[in-house]
């Protein structure tokens, strides 16, 4: 039997092709884990949302087995999916969770959440810091960009023309009187001083933040980022929660990002 051109071409697309969901046609499932909620939606390979994000309250205590049990309450309904992208409020290495202190660090210490995640959803999953992820999502691509979260704690992520770069925990680096960025203008910090005091903070923070990195453009996430009320610089802006979990999907474009594998896991022992 002589194979022409023709049938090997046919037969070596179906075999490497359609058995498999291609990129284009990817359906990510994309979670947000914050220290009060716990929001997912589904995207394309784009990053478009694919329907409206859903949200629950994150449990308390915040165990990994409760806030998978959460996750498994909360997509229950959700349109089938192929991939899971998760953004995790801590130090996050190669999907394993290192420290998460506004979730509990004894609970979290060295948890694969991948894992635990493939194993409850059964389907492939990468994990990241809430930062990071958040700038996949809304960052242009173009020199070097930062981006912070302003919530229940403070989180940072920075970018390399649209790469993540190695992970740093900002958050927890003295600021004023021996207070790291979390207890000077986290929720707790917010509670206690009113927004007027918290604005001049945040004023504050800005400045260290710009002489510090000298970024090209900073992106300001979070809940409590509507509460700025001071003119903000021709390189900043505000973006929201639903235009950061589109970097979910930017995890699973390993072509366009080949160094976000490496760059997201931060370095290895």
């Amino acid at each position: 039997m002589i194979f022409t051109a023709e049938y090997l071409n046919k037969h070596l697309t179906y075999i490497t092709g359609y058995m498999k969901t291609t990129p284009s046609k990817l359906k990510i499932l994309s979670i947000d884990i914050g220290g009060s909620s716990i929001k997912a939606t589904i995207l394309n390979s784009k990053g478009d949302l694919t329907m409206d994000y859903k949200k629950v309250v994150t449990p308390n205590p915040a165990t990994p087995d409760n806030v998978i049990k959460a996750i498994n309450t909360l997509v229950k309904g959700f349109p089938a999916f192929d991939k899971i992208s998760v953004g995790f409020p801590g130090y996050v290495r190669n999907s394993i969770v290192k420290t998460a202190p506004n979730l509990g660090n004894d609970f979290w210490k060295d948890v694969d959440f991948r894992k635990l995640l493939q194993a409850s959803l059964g389907k492939d999953a990468q994990v990241v810091n809430d930062a990071d992820m958040q700038g996949l999502g809304v960052v242009s691509g173009k020199g070097l960009e930062m981006v912070i979260t302003l919530g229940t704690g403070f989180g940072t992520a920075l970018l390399m023309d649209g790469h993540l770069l190695p992970h740093l925990e900002v958050s927890h680096h003295p600021v004023s009187k021996g207070r790291d960025y979390d207890e000077y203008i986290g929720d707790k910090a917010l509670d206690e001083i009113g927004e007027k005091r918290w604005n001049r903070r945040m004023e504050k923070v800005f400045k260290i933040l710009k002489t510090v990195f000298n970024y090209d453009y900073l992106y300001i996430g979070g809940g409590n980022s509507d509460l700025l009320s001071f003119k903000l610089d021709k390189n900043m802006k505000i973006v929201t929660n639903a235009d950061g979990i589109k970097g979910g999907a930017k995890l699973w474009q390993e072509d366009k990002h080949p160094v976000t594998h490496t760059a997201m896991a931060t370095p290895t022992k």
